[in-house]
């Protein structure tokens, strides 16, 4: 069992975690049509906007209510009301997502009792979905965001439905977690569907930022999961959960509609894949498709293959709890140490990670660690990648943002297949620093009295 501890810096070096505001809006832009609006000022939204932008390499959506010093002191209620009424009208939005920030929490708007009074004064707007997420940035993360607004459209904008009432056998609820990717929600549904299931997934990104160009311009997200659709949810049989961070969300559902809930907690190994896989068999009353049996057994042969190159490695992980949890268990089950582990939020997953110590803390905690326990491999998003170089370590980047490399929507690390190619892409840059860097060249030569002598490699 793992001891959570807290740094107790008086700020933060090199920031590890992203803002819950913006955990929020990202939850919102897996919805179709949806306009995600910061109640704050308008720096708050364009640091997010560039984040989102510079990861997914796509025109994200998202506003502003634009609050200055003024409008902070005397209340917001002008601002939002004008920011939805803009919207609505210039965008035509099948919903607006509202998360507020640290400075409108800090002055106390009554955003609830704001959409209150804005609706009847507009009665154009009394029917129109506004779904308002009280998200802070000056306490927890980007993981907490997701949670907390993903739990919200589940209590607004799911119908009730009353206990006994007929379901469809069929139909699968899917709550992901902010750590899982448009690719990874991509292979989720083609699972699901191979057991003759239909998922409806909440939110859907894979539907909105998995990088199409759509036919036509639109200034809302392009596709996800549609309001139509999540009010229906609560005639589904199932509702999976994937992440602690989701469990919250899974019981609003269950609460509200009578829809029962199974939490898989990661998806990466072999392992949670073959209970999820078990599952989706037993609920479906179908039998394994013999292609699932078959990348099992690739993935199996693959963590023979590479547990030569991870087995034994130091292992330095930043990210936030269900990734850290994610890929520290799969990594630890290959053979590898979990030497320093830093995140950027309390969870109940955390003491469950196999190593000494996990820290919340930020990078630069994450960077004394590594060094300090001799670690061989950093994993974390792209703000790492200068400790990378400093440690003159191998560098994988994971989780959000990750700004200097193509392709971050597609990346996979859930099912068999994900689990593989995840591992074969650490067990190679373990390969290619080995051979970079320990290989004989002139450098390593050294001249004694009897001539030249070579010095052999040093392996780790």
């Amino acid at each position: 069992m793992a001891i959570v501890t807290t740094s107790k810096k008086a700020c933060s070096v090199n920031p590890l975690k992203m803002s819950q505001p913006i955990g929020g809006s990202f939850a919102f832009m897996g919805l179709r049509g949806a306009m995600p609006l910061l109640h704050g000022s308008q720096g708050c939204t364009s640091f997010g906007l560039t984040l989102f932008v510079r990861h997914f390499k796509e025109a994200v959506p998202m506003q502003t209510t634009a609050m200055s010093e003024v409008a902070t002191v005397l209340g917001g209620y002008e601002n939002v009301e004008q920011a939805i009424l803009n919207i609505y009208n210039r965008t035509k939005p099948e919903i607006i997502g509202i998360n507020s920030t640290g400075v409108t929490e800090t002055k106390g708007d009554d955003v609830e009792g704001f959409i209150r009074l804005i609706r009847q004064k507009h009665p154009q707007l009394e029917k129109f979905p506004l779904v308002y997420v009280s998200t802070p940035d000056f306490k927890d993360a980007f993981q907490d965001g997701w949670e907390r607004t993903v739990a919200r459209m589940v209590e607004v904008l799911v119908d009730p439905v009353e206990a006994g009432a007929a379901r469809d056998p069929a139909r699968v609820n899917v709550l992901p977690g902010c750590h899982l990717t448009p690719g990874d929600l991509d292979e989720l549904r083609t699972i699901i569907e191979d057991f003759g299931l239909q998922p409806s997934f909440l939110p859907d990104l894979a539907g909105s930022l998995d990088g199409h160009i759509p036919d036509e311009f639109t200034p809302t997200t392009i596709g996800g999961i549609g309001v139509d659709e999540i009010a229906t949810m609560g005639q589904a049989a199932w509702t999976i959960a994937i992440g602690a961070q989701m469990k919250r969300a899974a019981e609003a559902m269950q609460q509200r509609s009578g829809v029962p809930f199974r939490l898989f907690e990661r998806l990466c190994g072999l392992a949670p894949n073959d209970e999820f896989i078990a599952f989706l068999s037993e609920i479906s009353g179908r039998p394994v498709p013999a292609k699932y049996r078959r990348q099992r057994g690739q993935l199996a042969d693959a963590m023979l293959d590479t547990h030569f190159h991870i087995g034994g490695r130091k292992l330095a992980i930043g990210a936030e709890p269900d990734l850290l949890f994610d890929l520290s268990s799969m990594l630890h089950e290959m053979g590898a140490e979990v030497a320093a582990a830093v995140t950027t939020t309390a969870s109940p997953v955390l003491e469950r990670i196999k190593t000494q110590e996990v820290l919340i803390g930020d990078l630069e905690d994450l960077e004394e660690l590594a060094k300090a326990r001799d670690c061989d491999l950093l994993i974390t998003h792209s703000h790492g990648r200068q400790a990378a170089s400093r440690l003159k370590i191998p560098f994988y980047r994971a989780g959000f943002p990750m700004f200097d490399r193509l392709g971050a929507g597609h990346q996979l690390s859930v099912g068999y297949r994900g689990t593989r190619g995840l591992i074969f892409d650490l067990a190679n840059l373990v390969i290619a620093d080995r051979e970079a860097n320990h290989q004989p060249t002139p450098d390593t030569w050294r001249t004694t009295d009897s001539g030249l002598q070579v010095v052999p490699p040093q392996l780790h």
